[in-house]
Order: C-alpha cells, then sequence, then structure tokens
C-alpha cells in the first residue's frame, strides 16, 4: 500500500493529469460518435482527434492567456469578445477540416447531409448561428471541466493551509499557555520553600503530575474531560497550600457523559480568578466552579470575589492566558462556544458553554 501510495505521487504531475483528461476527452468523441455518419473507423478517429485539438487550443487559450492577462484584471468586455473570436475561429477551423479534407476523402459518409440540406460553403455555413453557436458551445466545454477541476484543486489546497496555519497558531498558543502556567506555579512553589514549609514535597508531586499531563498526554486537540478535571483539583489543592485561610474554594462537577474538550481551556480561567481575585485580596477570597455536560454541551462557570479597591464597572485587566483562550475558542470551537464575562463591585463571573466535537 505504501509502495503504491509513493508510485502515485511520482507520477501524479501537472502534464499527467491534462494528459489524461483529454484521453478521456478523447475516446468519450469516438464513444459517442454516430455509427452512421462515421461508418469508417480512419474517418472517425481524425474527426475526433481534429475536434479534440480544436479543445485543446481553446481551453489553454483561455485558461493560461487570456484569464490572466484579462479576466484577472478585470478587463471583462475585451475578454468577452476575444473569447468570443476564439470559439468563432475553431469552428471555422473545424469546418474548414470538413470542407476541404474529410468531405472530399470520405464523400459517401456525407452524401446524405447534401442530398438533404445542400453543399454549403464554410462561410455559410458559418452563417447559420445555431449550429455555429452549438459548435462554439461543445468547443468550450472542456474549459469549463478543468475550471471545476482546478477550482475543487484550488479549494482543497486552501482548505489544507488554512489547516496547516491553524495548527500552527493553536502550537503557538500552547507554547505561550505553558510557560505562563509555569511561572505562576513555580511562584507557588518558591514562596512554600521561603517559608520551609514541609507541604513543599507534596505541592512539588502535584506540580510533577502536572507537568507530565501537560508535556506528554495534552498535544492533541481535544483531550477528554475528565483529565481536565484532574488538573484542575491538582491546581486548587497546590492554590490552597499557598493561600490556605486566605481563600475558601468550591469545585462542583456532575460529568454525566464522556466527552472531550481543547486541553489546558479552562485551567486558564482558574488561574485567572486567582490571580485577581485572590492575590490582591485582604480579606478572605471566594472562587466557586461548576462544570456539567450535558448530551454534546460542556458548561462551565467560575465565580470569584473582587477585591476590596477595583471602582465598579472598571473590567479586569484581559491575561494573556485569557487573550490565549479566546484565540483558542475561536479555532477550535468556530460558531459552538459561548463566552460571558460579567463584573460587579463583589464578584467577577465567567460563564462558557461549548459544542463538544
Amino acid at each position: 500500500m505504501h509502495f503504491l501510495k509513493e508510485t502515485y505521487q511520482r507520477v501524479d504531475t501537472p502534464f499527467l493529469r491534462h494528459l489524461l483528461f483529454w484521453i478521456v476527452i478523447f475516446v468519450f468523441h469516438i464513444i459517442t460518435s454516430s455509427r452512421v455518419i462515421y461508418n469508417n473507423v480512419s474517418h472517425s478517429i481524425g474527426v475526433m482527434a481534429v475536434m479534440t485539438a480544436l479543445q485543446v487550443i481553446v481551453a489553454y487559450v483561455t485558461l493560461y492567456i487570456l484569464m490572466p492577462k484579462l479576466l484577472d484584471k478585470k478587463r471583462f468586455v475585451l475578454f468577452g469578445g476575444l473569447l468570443a473570436l476564439l470559439l468563432v475561429l475553431a469552428t471555422t477551423g473545424y469546418y474548414a477540416a470538413k470542407y476541404y479534407y474529410f468531405e472530399p476523402m470520405y464523400p459517401q459518409s456525407y452524401a446524405w447531409q447534401f442530398e438533404k440540406f445542400g453543399y454549403f460553403s464554410v462561410p455559410e455555413r458559418l452563417a447559420n448561428l445555431s449550429v455555429t453557436a452549438s459548435k462554439a458551445i461543445f468547443f468550450f466545454s472542456p474549459t469549463v471541466l478543468l475550471l471545476l477541476f482546478q477550482f475543487y484543486r484550488n479549494q482543497q489546497r486552501l482548505a489544507k493551509i488554512n489547516e496547516q496555519k491553524k495548527t500552527a497558531e493553536l502550537t503557538a498558543l500552547k507554547h505561550q499557555l505553558n510557560p505562563h502556567f509555569l511561572f505562576n506555579t513555580l511562584n507557588n512553589v518558591y514562596a512554600l520553600a521561603v517559608k520551609k514549609s514541609d507541604k513543599t514535597p507534596e505541592v512539588i508531586s502535584k506540580l510533577s503530575d502536572m507537568l507530565d499531563y501537560m508535556l506528554y498526554r495534552c498535544n492533541e486537540d481535544y483531550v477528554p474531560l475528565a483529565k481536565e478535571v484532574a488538573l484542575i483539583e491538582n491546581y486548587l489543592t497546590l492554590e490552597k497550600i499557598r493561600y490556605g485561610q486566605r481563600v475558601a474554594i468550591t469545585f462542583d462537577n456532575s460529568l454525566h457523559y464522556d466527552l472531550k474538550i481543547a486541553p489546558l481551556l479552562l485551567l486558564t480561567f482558574v488561574e485567572n480568578a486567582f490571580k485577581h481575585g485572590v492575590s490582591q485580596e485582604i480579606n478572605q477570597a471566594t472562587i466557586a466552579i461548576g462544570l456539567s455536560t450535558q448530551a454534546k454541551t460542556i458548561s462551565f462557570r467560575i465565580r470569584n470575589s473582587v477585591p476590596a479597591g477595583i471602582p465598579p464597572g472598571k473590567a479586569i485587566k484581559p491575561a494573556i492566558g485569557l487573550r490565549n483562550v479566546r484565540k483558542q475558542l475561536a479555532l477550535l470551537y468556530p460558531n459552538a462556544h459561548q463566552l460571558q464575562i460579567e463584573q460587579t463591585t463583589e464578584t467577577y463571573c465567567v460563564t462558557l458553554n461549548l459544542q463538544a466535537p
């Protein structure tokens, strides 16, 4: 299978694709040609070769000359005029080939036409506008197919570029988010180490578990929600050790469905709650976290107290992590998320609803 894939990639070139396309067009003409008119094999092959050759000329003059030089530059009138002239010339070439070569070479094939319609010269045949228009459409039809194929490949290429861009942006966001988290957590370890706290080993153990998860177990776009819950619980344990009685924390979660979520998404909101609601609070701060799931929906809510001294209506300045979360939501949950942030004089509340992938 791998050998076949490599072989296909080697032979899949624009030249071979176009060659195969025209072979199919030529064979289609042969199969659908009238056995009554072209009762001679060499006659049939000759006429269809001329028709296919004229279609090739029309296609590549249109695609590689008229469109880039005129249509792409919005010179629509000149483009339309030259395209019409090209189709008339192609039809004239077809009529001339029949008049000067095929009809004298194979008169028996055209005898019934001469008896029924008469023998017309090339200009007289061109003057029959309905027949000339149908021939022009015929010569232009492969060009339309090539345009459709080109459009499809361009759409595929654009989708691939967008996917690569999306992956690169998510990677960059995670690289920004991990150092941000490490900076905050290492500050916690440093504070305990300065106090020579007996809880320092426990904190380091929790931090080790979290780093193991962040570095090796959340490299996918989506991870099981249960793992993110365990990460948040470890983080809350670290913060409880650091702040002690200075903060009252509640975490209510009811996971009735095994859903997936973008990694480290919820943790950022928890970090911000401690950063803005606890670190600057003189009195006891409060943080209440709620997480629940429905059939395909994840509902997350976190409320923290606002330290005294912040003027009413003044929003807490968005942190790096929160800006990254907004970008992640736009990339991973387009039209599938609702983020609401509310602040009063006493509380700061974030509500996030996600449609699980």
